[in-house]
């Protein structure tokens, strides 16, 4: 889903002023992540996240601070050096901690008439050899930063969280939350209490802790929801919200486990006396829930006041929020497949998820990963695996990281450094990312073709369009990398949505304002003419083709719309095909043959069939419905599709279709079908079914290649679940929740592991893609490569082994001959034998332990199965030749006396498979003395002059007599002629 490319940029920290260089002590983002701040001991610095890149120095750039702040030494001396920074909601103000328990206020002053760099024009660029990348032709912000003020806090100081109008922060001594208006007065500054409302952390003020005798560690606000997340001292995180006593409203330990997804998302209600615009009217007060539970260890229960360091093992997990009956989730621990630091991975020191909520990236004491949001770890780096040269090697950050956050787009990951064995601490890289489409836009239909977005161009997986052998090569170059116009790019950075055609012929890209697309058969991109235009609206909601017809959902001028451009006309106002109002913003856009599913923020779903006129190509609204009830929040929505009974597609009328069709979301990770139901005044409704959680992307297979029809293919992050004929699955009862706080699930049919991430299936040639990381280190590099090598997966044998266990042996050989023309059929066969043999072999050394009763075998299925096809017999051998030779007297009392298969293949003319039922003769003890089956099957090679297959023959027949007198045999009972001694008279030299 996110893969790390290239490699990485180091920036330089230093500001292009006269003062002493220091190293930089944390990062932070502004709100909108357009801006981040740096700190060091004595100074403050803005960036802009996009920097200007030159066309010298590959991993080197400019610096691009747009201010800085300064502290004098008499500040220092006073307050203490700087430690930490946060920024406020609105983007600000920005609060620094200090060492000596101080508060610097900074407010950050926007003049948006001055510009103090603007990008020259593309042919004056040009002229120097200079183009601005991708979001570089934005001119830079004239930005000032102000000295508000200095706030003495009385205890230690612990964890700052700023808000729109106040300071909320926590300290040790004693442990409590405290709150300060800001803007500060004369009496909040330094030196007086002011307006201050403090809280102890005792069992009176706050009486919902597990554990009343700790400190507040870490205080994280969400802005969106008005929720906000606490760390004690003993391990613990509560979900914590402030409210008016007057005028309280659901508290968090009222979240329901329904709101887990709302809240992952940003989506819980948000109440209007939330402490991020509080009134200073008491009685105030904190109510929470504890959201991760841990048993201290007993030394800490003996001391209760303990720095979260002191326990922090480095672990991370991934848990829900706890039920409405306040059953607490089973965490899932998140697992590195491997790493090399030889001395683990130290203490978690900065976390983020991604702006979709795809991703997480962790950084340790001593190195970094990211993680799925379904626990597959897609990259790590801790140290490097191969021996580098210490003196040059810059990566820094493979050794540990202090701060990180993805920057706008998720493109690139900024990252402040802990050290290396040659670098000081404070090196900030960004590290370029590539990433699947899906995470803008999921099209649960088109299966064929991959498709990875970087942000300034985007990768098409061509391997659906090339023969077999070359999709299952992994070295094949199956890549199309397809870069976006610089004109556009430059100036709409980053890519918000992209989409593929179902040919994977059209590409159509949006970014922050209007759209591009290209046509990889003329080689050409089209962009508006006119930039005002194309500046006009913005895609929001996502957009898709429908043949050469691109349809968009935009918003322009705060009206919502869907338009209609084709590919065959040039971009503009004039040539839009058709235009449809819609009365609130589109969530996502899906299309299902010609019908087209549009969301909205309003939770309706609307029905259009696509229409095509003598001269146009027109929207017809069909229906609606509304989801009330149903889903609760909208934008939780991730991906929408339906499915029609059979009955339907074949006499109904299509403009019907909404009243009987399957509705299939994923709703904040849950993978769900909503199923339609007619009330007795005929009204339509729709119960939800879940099918699964923590979905990151689903297809849907609606028609063809037999039992995969009506497919639904989901990922969790481990493996491929697939429900076969998802329209026939049984509707459940009202989900109840288990002891996880999970609802019941729907077992799938096949259920396939995989050890890279899938980004398509092949229906058409049984074959999952994906792709894993790769990193390499060279003595002679400085720096950390990345790459993502291409992988694959059948998964013919999977869905086989669904119909054998069912005793289905006529629909496998149906679904089966879909299949026979591959090149890699007679494989796929010869691993589904391998697994059936495997688990075969198993079971009956467990009946033998008695440890579980056997259960019915589904070797003869098997063996009856592969009999309708010619590979048999091949099939046969070449999995026993793979298989321990214990496991062959039972495979071939289900297969057949090998000897009779070696007649077979010798009568059939099939040489080469006969040669390798030689081996299995030996192997069991059924040759004669006399060698009569291997001088016949040589006799028989040399007349077809199969030479290969005659050395192969003389190898094995002096590899079973080392005195060489089967060999000479042999050659004497076939009377090789000279001609063919000629070919075999090495062979005969090394024999003897």
């Amino acid at each position: 889903m996110y893969f790390p490319t290239s490699a990485a940029r180091q920036l330089s920290s230093a500001p292009a002023l006269p003062l002493p260089t220091e190293l930089v002590l944390a990062l932070a983002p502004s709100p909108r992540k357009t801006l981040f701040a740096t700190v060091t001991k004595s100074g403050l610095s803005l960036w802009r996240v996009r920097l200007m890149r030159t066309r010298l120095g590959f991993r080197e750039q400019p610096s691009a601070v747009l201010a800085h702040l300064s502290r004098t030494a008499t500040s220092i001396q006073e307050h203490g050096e700087n430690v930490s920074l946060q920024w406020s909601p609105d983007g600000q103000k920005i609060v620094i901690q200090t060492t000596g328990s101080y508060l610097v206020l900074v407010t950050v002053e926007y003049n948006a008439e001055e510009v103090p760099y603007q990008t020259r024009s593309l042919a004056a660029t040009a002229a120097r050899h200079f183009l601005p990348g991708a979001g570089e032709a934005l001119p830079l912000q004239s930005l000032k930063l102000h000295l508000e003020g200095v706030i003495r806090i009385e205890g230690n100081l612990l964890s700052v969280s700023p808000r729109k109008d106040c300071i909320i922060f926590s300290t040790s001594s004693p442990p409590a939350i405290q709150r300060v208006p800001w803007p500060i007065t004369s009496d909040s500054s330094e030196g007086g209490r002011g307006d201050y409302d403090t809280w102890e952390v005792n069992e009176d003020e706050l009486p919902w802790l597990a554990d009343p005798d700790v400190t507040v560690c870490q205080i994280a606000y969400h802005r969106q929801t008005g929720f906000e997340t606490w760390t004690t001292s003993d391990g613990r995180a509560y979900l914590v919200q402030l409210y008016l006593e007057q005028n309280m409203g659901p508290s968090p330990s009222e979240v329901s486990a329904g709101d887990d997804d709302r809240a992952q998302l940003g989506q819980l209600p948000h109440n209007r006396h939330s402490s991020d615009s509080m009134s200073s009217i008491r009685p105030l007060s904190w109510h929470g829930t504890c959201i991760h539970h841990v048993d201290p260890p007993r030394w800490v229960q003996k001391r209760k006041q303990v720095d979260p360091g002191d326990i922090a093992s480095g672990t991370v997990e991934f848990t829900n929020f706890p039920s409405v009956d306040g059953v607490v989730p089973k965490p899932q621990v998140l697992q590195i497949p491997n790493m090399y630091a030889r001395d683990g991975t130290g203490s978690v020191c900065t976390m983020e998820w991604s702006s979709d909520g795809y991703v997480l990236a962790v950084g340790w004491e001593k190195g970094w990963a990211v993680w799925s949001v379904g626990g597959r770890c897609l990259a790590w780096g801790f140290g490097v695996e191969y021996e580098v040269d210490e003196e040059r090697f810059k990566d820094a950050f493979m050794y540990g990281v202090r701060s990180l956050f993805w920057a706008p787009g998720n493109f690139e990951l900024v990252i402040l450094a802990q050290s290396s064995p040659n670098q000081p601490d404070g090196q900030l890289f960004v590290l370029p990312f590539a990433k699947s489409a899906t995470t803008g836009q999921q099209s649960p239909d088109n299966t064929q073709y991959a498709f990875l977005q970087m942000d300034d161009r985007v990768l098409v997986y061509r391997g659906a369009d090339q023969p077999d052998m070359s999709v299952i090569n992994p070295e094949a170059d199956v890549w199309q990398h397809v870069k976006i116009p610089q004109s556009y790019m430059s100036a709409n950075w980053p890519i918000r949505y992209s989409s593929l055609s179902g040919d994977g012929r059209l590409i159509a890209i949006a970014g922050r304002r209007g759209l591009v697309h290209y046509s990889s058969t003329s080689g050409r991109w089209k962009l508006f003419a006119d930039e005002l235009q194309e500046q006009a609206f913005t895609v929001k909601g996502g957009l898709l083709w429908f043949h050469h017809v691109l349809i968009i959902a935009v918003e322009v001028s705060g009206a919502y719309q869907i338009r209609l451009y084709s590919r065959d006309l040039e971009l503009s106002n004039q040539n839009v095909l058709h235009r449809e109002m819609v009365p609130s913003p589109v969530v996502i856009l899906s299309l299902v043959d010609n019908s087209l599913l549009v969301y909205t923020a309003e939770n309706t779903l609307y029905h259009y069939l696509i229409i095509p006129t003598a001269d146009t190509i027109k929207l017809h609204l069909c229906g609606s419905i509304t989801f009330d009830g149903v889903i609760a929040v909208p934008n939780a929505v991730r991906a929408l599709s339906w499915m029609i009974p059979s009955a339907q597609k074949q006499i109904g009328d299509p403009a019907d279709d909404l009243s009987v069709a399957t509705v299939l979301m994923i709703v904040g990770g849950k993978l769900v079908l909503l199923r339609p139901r007619k009330s007795e005044e005929g009204e339509v409704k729709y119960d939800m079914q879940i099918l699964a959680n923590r979905i990151e992307f689903c297809w849907i297979h609606l028609r063809g290649i037999g039992t995969l029809e009506n497919s639904l293919w989901g990922y969790d992050g481990q493996g491929i679940r697939v429900w076969l004929n998802a329209l026939a699955i049984e509707p459940s009862a009202p989900e109840v929740e288990d002891a996880e706080g999970f609802a019941d699930n729907v077992k799938e049919s096949v259920n396939i592991p995989l050890d890279f991430y899938p980004l398509s299936v092949l229906m058409d040639k049984g074959i999952i893609i994906g792709v894993e990381v790769e990193a390499a280190t060279r003595t002679n590099l400085s720096f950390t490569m990345f790459r993502h090598a291409t992988s694959s997966h059948l998964f013919l044998h999977h869905i086989l082994l669904v119909h054998l266990g069912n005793s289905q042996v006529k629909e496998a050989v149906t679904f089966a001959s879909h299949y026979q023309h591959l090149v890699y059929f007679a494989h796929s066969l010869e691993i589904l034998l391998h697994s059936v043999v495997e688990e075969d072999a198993e079971a009956i050394e467990a009946a033998e332990k008695q440890e579980d009763p056997k259960e019915q075998s589904l070797l003869p299925a098997t063996i009856e199965f592969l009999d309708h096809f010619d590979d048999a017999l091949d099939v046969v051998v070449g999995c026993a030749r793979k298989i321990e030779m214990t496991r062959w007297p039972r495979l071939f009392d289900i297969v057949g006396n090998p000897k009779i298969l070696f007649e077979s293949c010798l009568s059939a003319g099939r040489l080469k498979t006969a040669g390798s039922y030689l081996l299995i003769l030996h192997g069991l003890e059924q040759l004669d003395n006399t060698n009569g089956d291997a001088i016949r099957l040589l006799r028989s090679a040399v007349t077809a002059q199969e030479w290969q297959l005659c050395r192969e023959i003389l190898r094995f027949l002096h590899s079973i007599d080392d005195t060489g007198a089967a060999l000479q045999t042999a050659l004497v009972e076939t009377q090789i002629l000279p001609s063919a001694e000629s070919h075999l008279g090495h062979v005969n030299g090394n024999a003897h």
